[in-house]
């Protein structure tokens, strides 16, 4: 590719930074989850994802939340209750994990 095309292409598309955000085994499936159930607690998150450990959910959780992805909300109560909902800048990628939904169905019928 020349040098002007490469430009141009990492000018409308940063993939680098967008799997920087979604990217990795368990965030498009947080992102999904917590839709599915909003707000949704730790707890709820930790038995839905069963294969994921405790540590990788909290990091996953985090980076999501320092993107912008997720708001957490912790209670003050004895144990400590913490909620995990959408932010409005989260909701805005639905759409987008749709489409990749519907092309994932696609390929595989293609791929049959």
């Amino acid at each position: 590719m020349n040098e002007k095309k490469s430009e141009n292409f990492g000018a409308c598309c940063d993939v680098n930074g967008i799997f920087k955000i979604i990217g990795g085994k368990w965030k498009v499936l947080l992102i999904k989850a917590i839709a599915k159930q909003c707000p949704k607690r730790f707890g709820e998150l930790r038995r839905e994802m069963e294969d994921l450990a405790q540590t990788t959910l909290t990091v996953q959780l985090r980076e999501l939340e320092r993107d912008g992805i997720l708001c957490r909300q912790i209670y003050a109560e004895s144990p400590p209750r913490v909620e995990y909902k959408l932010s409005e800048l989260g909701k805005t990628l639905l759409p987008v994990i749709e489409r990749l939904d519907e092309w994932w169905a696609s390929y595989q019928g293609e791929r049959g």
